[in-house]
């Protein structure tokens, strides 16, 4: 395969952060009031990424167009894409008691029409790193084993967890080649007594703490939109009538490598990550872009 010219970054920005109390996506952090996502803007950037497209909510679309719009310009290609409700969901689907859209692997397939090049997956409230975004660009520059090889950014459970309460993990496994084998979303995670406990219906189950997590940081090649379209409209004619069901990137992941249709390779994100879920996690998070600032990692003033 010959190197990309283009990399696309898919910003998931359509979150409701209904824990945190706020829009996370565009409250600050930084110095100068910049927002988590502004430091992924800039690590993309400086690795090579030279198009962006954002995931957002229609009330939100010109907030982010005015917020990033500027600060893009004469740097990458930008696209606003708004995740709606029923965008790819076939009429007899659509269940008018829903109150938010599909989850994570939806907001990526709302991208299809705007995106026919290799592209990395992120949330836009996540702080992933500079490697991390290094890293994919490396793989998609250097992959020689065909566009149905994708890439996984893991991180070490242990680091990835709040102190301030449960969160959402997708926890995966990998064979002794470094390709992903399998992944779990663990919707309910904490540190409970000395020991990573996820919460489940079933019971309480132990994770190791070394294990390899998805913080929802993933690169796909434009192959992988007919397969989630597919595996998609699986999952609704299965859960159409249950108002939270939502269709994980993990899910898709999973179907993807469990039926041989496709491999995920496990890259190294590095060693930093951070994240906001409560409220409490912001003075940690400010005080976390604080510490990078003096390391000279970033500029005092990102843009």
């Amino acid at each position: 395969m010959s190197a990309p010219s283009k990399i696309t970054l898919l910003v998931l920005a359509a979150g409701m952060g209904s824990r945190y109390g706020g829009i996370k996506q565009i409250d600050g952090f930084g110095p100068n009031g910049e927002t988590i996502m502004d430091y992924s803007l800039y690590d993309a950037l400086r690795a090579g990424f030279n198009k962006v497209v954002f995931i957002v909510r229609d009330e939100i679309k010109e907030i982010i167009r005015e917020k990033f719009g500027e600060r893009l310009a004469g740097k990458a290609e930008v696209e606003y894409v708004v995740q709606t409700l029923d965008k790819h969901v076939p009429p007899p689907y659509r269940n008018p008691q829903r109150p938010k859209p599909w989850g994570t692997g939806h907001a990526m397939l709302c991208a299809r029409d705007v995106i026919n090049e290799p592209f990395a997956v992120i949330n836009a409230d996540d702080f992933y790193g500079p490697t991390a975004f290094e890293n994919v660009v490396k793989f998609f520059r250097t992959n020689t084993e065909g566009d149905n090889v994708h890439a996984l950014v893991g991180y070490t459970l242990k680091y990835v967890l709040s102190e301030h309460g449960a969160v959402s993990r997708g926890v995966g496994e990998e064979d002794d080649k470094g390709y992903l084998t399998g992944v779990v979303e663990r919707t309910n995670v904490a540190r409970i007594n000395g020991k990573i406990i996820a919460r489940e219906k079933d019971g309480d189950v132990e994770l190791s703490p070394e294990a390899k997590t998805s913080m929802n940081f993933w690169g796909f090649y434009p192959s992988i939109f007919p397969i989630t379209e597919r595996l998609f409209h699986a999952f609704l004619k299965e859960n159409y009538q249950n108002p939270k069901a939502e269709f994980f990137i993990p899910i898709l992941a999973n179907t993807l490598v469990k039926s041989g249709e496709g491999k995920i390779k496990i890259i190294s994100g590095g060693d930093t990550w951070f994240g906001v879920t409560y409220p409490e996690d912001k003075p940690e998070v400010i005080a976390k872009i604080r510490a990078q600032i003096d390391a000279g990692k970033y500029p005092e003033k990102l843009w």
